[in-house]
């Protein structure tokens, strides 16, 4: 029996499962390595993390200048093409400038027209003044004419009172009395004409006082460049100057030519957009930031940003200059209408306005409209 059971075959036992020590060690690995990530990203996020914000809604913006011509005519010459670089005070396009020349020429004729009619003035206000002393001599004239008939009415009167006393004695004929009365009248006749002479020299005067008075209104007070009248012609030679200038239209600032609409043979009007200047130097980042990670975020701090243009080889830095007056979704073309239907809250985002450095633009120049990724260390 026992022979037998020496040489019985051994029965095939499943293997065995793995320790139980084995297993908890397994599970306490996992489980110190999340505990170790999570101690690491708590350990990061309170050195690191909670002094960031970030975004990737970000995008490359500038004060672009519209360029638009101030006057009208007829494009000469177009100097620029979209791409092209341009230097503040560049020639962009130039218009028929043969009106603004006529234009100009006109008001330089008026404006000597007005000097000479000054002088002209000026000059009269001199004759005038010698015609009012020469009416005070007509009145001094008058007067003594006035009082020499005076003198010869008075004495027709003695003589015609003294020979109607003597006419009744026969002493005086008739003849002679009628010739006394003769005389008297003529020297009263010549009396009363005296007197309107007076008052007409007198008249004479007034009015030639009133001449020269409005004469000296005109010219009291000035000079051939102070006159109203030239100055008023100064004014449009130099608007006609003006607008002969602005027949040349020139870069507004450094930056590339863009959006160009304009060609040579066109026929411009004020105010007609006929090309974009991009100042690429002068851009900045509008970076949308959720609402609630801009609790802490304030104009002054620092912000590094990549693009996607360069990658993350290439780091922007920048400064947090303010803040939109409202989220996109405000200034929206159609703005959401929460009060109406069913209400789902959606995440809003405020644009943050970042200044960058020129430098780094110069090194590695951006466009408008460019993706930006934004960092902001608050």
């Amino acid at each position: 029996m026992a022979e037998a059971d020496l040489h019985a075959p051994a029965s095939l036992d499943p293997s065995p499962a793995p320790p139980r020590a084995t297993r908890r060690k397994l599970l306490t690995g996992i489980a110190g390595a999340v505990l170790l990530a999570g101690v690491g990203y708590g350990g990061w996020y309170a050195l690191i993390g909670s002094h960031h914000v970030s975004t990737d809604n970000a995008y490359v913006g500038a004060d672009t200048a519209q360029v638009t011509p101030m006057v009208a005519g007829q494009v000469a010459e177009v100097l620029v093409s979209d791409t092209q670089t341009v230097r503040r005070g560049d020639v962009l396009v130039r218009i028929d400038d043969a009106d603004a020349r006529i234009a100009l020429a006109d008001a330089e004729a008026a404006l000597a027209k007005a000097k000479r009619q000054f002088g002209q003035t000026s000059a009269t206000g001199t004759a005038l003044a010698a015609q009012l002393a020469a009416r005070d001599q007509a009145i001094a004239s008058a007067q003594a004419q006035l009082s020499s008939a005076q003198a010869a009415f008075e004495k027709a009167g003695v003589d015609l009172e003294r020979r109607r006393k003597l006419a009744p004695s026969g002493a005086v004929s008739a003849d002679e009395l009628t010739s006394a009365v003769n005389a008297y009248a003529a020297a009263k006749a010549s009396l009363d004409n005296a007197r309107a002479g007076v008052r007409q020299a007198t008249s004479a005067r007034g009015a030639a006082e009133g001449d020269l008075a409005a004469n000296q209104a005109l010219i009291q007070g000035t000079t051939t460049v102070t006159n109203p009248d030239v100055l008023a012609a100064q004014a449009r030679v130099d608007q006609a100057r003006l607008d002969l200038s602005r027949t040349v239209i020139r870069a507004p600032f450094d930056g590339v030519v863009t959006s160009r609409a304009v060609q040579v043979g066109q026929r411009l009007a004020p105010g007609a957009a006929i090309m974009r200047v991009v100042p690429i130097r002068q851009l900045y980042v509008d970076a949308n930031f959720k609402e609630g990670q801009l609790a802490h975020v304030k104009p002054g701090q620092k912000v590094e940003l990549t693009s996607d243009l360069y990658g993350s080889g290439v780091v922007y830095h920048g400064t947090v200059t303010g803040f939109s007056g409202g989220t996109g979704a405000a200034f929206a073309l159609i703005p959401a209408q929460n009060a109406t239907g069913n209400w789902i809250k959606i995440v809003q985002r405020l644009p943050v306005r970042i200044r960058l450095d020129p430098r780094e633009l110069d090194a590695h120049p951006l466009r408008v409209g460019l993706s930006m990724d934004a960092d902001i260390t608050i």
